[in-house]
């Protein structure tokens, strides 16, 4: 069950979801069911983290083995926070995000950027509840952790980002926020909300990976690529615009075709110069 409320940020809208979730394995929150968590603050603390750099900390894998968020610079990474023991909110959120996920790996290719899912319900998000989490969830794909962090990193990373989260009697209310952080980790853009379009999800990243310098043929060819891909309101999907190709070639032709014919008449006036003299 989930309590949506909408504000107008910087021009844009924002539908900012606070998440309550029934669960398991949570800390008794009876003492603190006065403390519901407010959309506006929380739509405030998450705002402020905009073009905030991420610190550089270290998480367990789902094998247990240590993992660097600095690992992951070089390339755009999505982040999100989720917690094992939710029923509702949390498995749907996550379904949803590898549904999108997965079609923006089509779009902008499998390799062009990181997940990163943070478990915040500690002790219980271990490697071994977040592994079978993943599981249940039919996350496969490749280039998406499962994080489980310490308390202190807990709270660190939650402040760097921007995200907010309260224990109530029915397991937490939180927001529900995914954070593009771009290759250098700054934060880039949140995404909000359970039920996001796919551009919102896609345009983000694409910005990213099309800005970033890129060198040699395959650098190119993969930002005509990108350049190419179109999203498709009809059918939900990202496709390759053939007809932007067309567009490109055409420019390049007249580009030749221009540089041609001032060379050949710069040719004609200096041999015409020579006969003069």
């Amino acid at each position: 069950m989930s309590r949506p409320s909408l504000r107008v940020v910087d021009g844009w809208c924002a539908a900012i979801v606070l998440a309550v979730s029934f669960s398991a394995g949570v800390p008794d929150a009876s003492a603190q069911s006065a403390s519901a968590l407010q959309s506006d603050a929380a739509l405030k603390l998450s705002q402020a983290a905009i073009g905030r750099t991420v610190g550089e900390y270290t998480l367990l894998g789902t094998d247990g083995r240590p993992v660097s968020l600095s690992s992951y610079r070089g390339k755009p990474l999505l982040v999100n926070f989720i917690y094992t023991g939710c029923f509702q909110v949390c498995p749907t959120t996550t379904r949803r995000l590898r549904r999108a996920v997965e079609a923006a790996q089509r779009a902008l290719g499998p390799e062009s950027f990181h997940v990163a899912s943070i478990g915040f319900n500690l002790p219980f998000d271990s490697p071994d509840a977040l592994r079978a989490f993943a599981r249940q969830q039919g996350v496969l794909t490749p280039g998406w952790d499962f994080l489980s962090p310490d308390p202190a990193t807990l709270k660190a990373l939650a402040d760097d980002l921007g995200f907010s989260y309260t224990p109530s009697p029915r397991g937490f209310d939180h927001i529900l926020q995914i954070t593009v952080l771009d290759a250098q980790g700054r934060v880039y853009r949140h995404i909000y909300g359970d039920d996001f379009a796919l551009p919102q999800l896609v345009e983000p990243l694409k910005q990213l990976i099309t800005g970033a310098p890129q060198y040699g043929v395959g650098g190119f060819l993969d930002r005509v690529r990108l350049l190419c891909t179109a999203y498709d309101p009809a059918s939900g999907t990202y496709r390759f615009r053939s007809s932007v190709l067309f567009e490109l070639a055409g420019g390049l032709i007249g580009l030749s075709a221009t540089a041609w014919f001032f060379l050949r008449e710069l040719k004609r006036t200096r041999a015409a110069a020579a006969k003069a003299t």
